[in-house]
């Protein structure tokens, strides 16, 4: 095949490149590079063998519609370029929507105007469901639970866009699936939960798993925003693009559906418990502090997976502890990198 993976420049996206070319695959990865870790990520894809990469940005849609244009023989897109962080889209609400929102109308629209019929994959959020408070919460030592939906937020729970992240990704999951629809795109959604593992260059804002394991390992503080007892089901970046791979293969099955995709109830942890294991992991306790709950931050998000397991035969592989180990041995591995 010959494969477009937008945001390819990015943690989940230069995984995502790097199993399509091992898989023998023609890769092509688009990125307008504004990430921190990009260019150490392209620097890593390239060194792994040959990739195209396109420095370009989705909210410039003469250029999108170009490339589209240009490669017609494109059998799957992996659209996973955007703008990632609440917080940030709190900040700047315009650019979040732009990046979010229009990049993937965009893309869209040179799918449909240039009549190509490449398998699309769009990177869809739990956010989409909003805060989710009308369930009713436990308090636990170092963690919360929901008080019933022992197996998890089903792709049925109403949605309720909390937050413009939750709005600019939620319009995108919209239109993915209304073009299919409506004009026929070949299109999946995933809404991702908790996603980490290696070249992930977490942040406060995002990325919560990597940046609590590269500040425990560098002796950095970590601001905890509200109790940390929040919970979420966490997946390792392989067992992801597991997924991605799947739908392609049985996108008869697929297209047009919507699968929620993180760890399920086997693979949840809390921040308290995270930084418990990183401690046992790396020899170090985290330097902590606490802050206010973040805006429209869910107190527990746990996917039902059930969906996703029936139509195409995925599950987790890779548990919590090993997946933190494994992020961890990355991160010690690059320490470099991070300065």
């Amino acid at each position: 095949m010959k494969v477009l993976v937008t945001g390819g420049a990015g943690f989940i996206g230069c995984n995502a490149a790097k199993r399509f070319m091992d898989d023998g695959h023609e890769v092509l990865i688009l990125d307008n590079m504004s990430r921190r870790g990009a260019n150490s990520n392209v620097a890593w894809l390239k060194s792994c063998g040959r990739v195209t990469v396109l420095t370009e940005d989705m909210r410039n849609f003469e250029r999108l519609n170009r490339i589209v244009r240009e490669h017609k023989d494109l059998e799957a897109i992996i659209h996973l370029a955007g703008q990632v962080a609440v917080t940030a889209s709190v900040a700047n609400p315009r650019e979040d929507f732009e990046s979010n929102a229009m990049g993937t109308f965009n893309l869209l629209e040179a799918v449909r105007l240039n009549e190509v019929d490449p398998v699309l994959v769009l990177a869809s959020t739990n956010k989409v469901y909003g805060a989710l408070e009308h369930l009713e919460l436990l308090e636990k030592e170092t963690r919360y639970r929901w008080k019933s939906l022992d197996g998890g937020v089903g792709e049925d729970m109403p949605l309720d866009f909390h937050s413009p992240y939750g709005c600019s990704k939620g319009a995108a999951d919209q239109y993915v699936r209304d073009y299919h629809r409506i004009y026929g795109v070949r299109s999946v959604v995933f809404r991702q939960s908790c996603i980490y593992g290696p070249r992930q260059f977490g942040i406060e804002d995002q990325g919560w798993v990597a940046w609590f394991t590269i500040a425990t390992m560098l002796d950095r503080p970590i601001a905890i925003c509200g109790t940390g007892k929040q919970v979420r089901d966490v997946l390792f970046v392989d067992d992801l693009v597991d997924a991605f791979v799947l739908a392609i293969e049985k996108i008869d099955t697929a297209a047009g559906r919507v699968y929620n995709v993180g760890g399920g109830p086997s693979n949840t942890i809390s921040l308290l418990e995270l930084l418990d294991l990183l401690e046992t992991v790396c020899g170090r306790r985290a330097r902590l502090s606490f802050t206010e709950r973040r805006p429209g931050d869910q107190p527990v998000f746990v996917c039902d997976t059930a969906r996703v397991q029936e139509d195409l035969g995925w599950r987790p592989r890779i548990g919590v502890e090993e997946g933190v180990r494994q992020l961890a041995a990355w991160v010690d591995a690059n320490r470099g990198i991070f300065k």
